[in-house]
């Protein structure tokens, strides 16, 4: 009798401890699984915008790098829609696995959630910060036939005229709409704004001086700056631009605390896991840091950012409570 009790409490323990060690190893599947990414499986990298903007242009500039480094294919997929908000709301409900990123901008991350009646997806709920790319300041611009030199002139004018100086812009709510707005609401000055379906079309009426002035990025304005065709009166960031010394920022200009920027920036889908974000986030940096890249962000007239991916989730609840004051103070709404 003794020992068939002994060997009924050695079995006892024996299945206790293989039992142990069955839930220590199902615990540490999950952690094994993980660090195993990527196996091998395409990466896609989703564009909320047509083929041929900056957003793409950056994501094809950054794919096949990123691809040699995680040694896995890197797909674009554009899908493009009401200022990024089709392909944000398609990355948004992709799995958590670290197989989809998204490419997200000041709109489809900051501005589109006070712009539209109803997108599909939270701007900040719904996605995980992985990197920032790097921010485009803007360029406030008139014809070189304009009587205006300086943002005094600018403002002045628009005070003393009903409904003041007209602004064209890329479309509404784009980041050229969007500073505009922010110039009227930091300064209460009124402006009339011209949206047109692209900056092209805008900047030749510009130009032709139809109308008064414009915000747009110094790859379309600087063109036609170099040329003396329109004349720089001010830049949106917080720091003069090395390819124009000479402009004053906006808040050197005189509307002091003026910083805005058309940024970009790459999204997980929410729930990454965390290991695979920071490895995301430590390769795209250092494609960023290369010369080649450098040297393109520069053409496009943005400069990079060196944000961990908790700054940036810092900085876009800023910019969302931030733009959400200005399209509420000037009562935009699009379709």
């Amino acid at each position: 009798m003794q020992r068939r009790n002994l060997i009924r409490r050695s079995l006892a323990a024996s299945t206790l401890l293989l039992s142990g060690a069955c839930a220590s190893l199902f615990a540490a599947l999950p952690a094994a699984a993980q660090g195993s990414w990527p196996t091998g499986k395409a990466i896609t990298y989703m564009v909320p915008f047509a083929p041929g903007g900056n957003t793409d242009t950056l994501a094809r500039l950054i794919a096949p790098a990123l691809s040699t480094a995680l040694g896995t294919p890197v797909i674009i997929d554009n899908k493009g829609g009401a200022g990024g908000s089709v392909g944000s709301a398609i990355a948004a409900r992709a799995p958590a696995d670290g197989y989809t990123i998204l490419g997200g901008t000041i709109s489809s991350h900051a501005i589109n959630v006070s712009m539209y009646a109803k997108i599909d997806y939270d701007p900040i709920k719904s996605f995980t910060p992985v990197a920032m790319l790097g921010s485009g300041p803007l360029v406030l611009v008139v014809p070189s036939s304009s009587p205006y030199k300086t943002l005094a002139d600018v403002m002045a004018a628009s005070k003393a005229r009903s409904g003041g100086l007209s602004a064209a812009s890329a479309g509404t709510g784009t980041s050229m709409h969007m500073a505009l707005e922010l110039l009227a609401f930091q300064s209460g000055v009124k402006f009339t704004h011209v949206p047109y379906k692209g900056s092209g079309p805008a900047v030749q009426d510009v130009i032709g001086g139809q109308v008064d002035m414009m915000f747009d990025t110094t790859l379309i304005v600087g063109p036609h700056i170099e040329s003396g065709k329109l004349r720089p009166i001010a830049v949106t960031s917080s720091k003069r631009l090395d390819s124009l010394p000479n402009v004053p920022t906006i808040s050197e200009a005189g509307q002091k605390g003026f910083d805005m920027g058309s940024w970009q920036a790459v999204f997980a889908p929410a729930g990454t896991p965390k290991p695979i974000v920071d490895r995301l986030h430590a390769e795209i940096m250092k494609i960023i840091a290369t010369p080649d890249i450098q040297a393109r962000l520069k053409s496009f007239g943005m400069v990079s950012s060196t944000m961990t991916p908790a700054q940036l989730a810092d900085y876009q609840k800023a910019e969302v409570a931030k733009w959400a004051q200005v399209i509420k103070a000037a009562g935009i709404k699009a379709d």
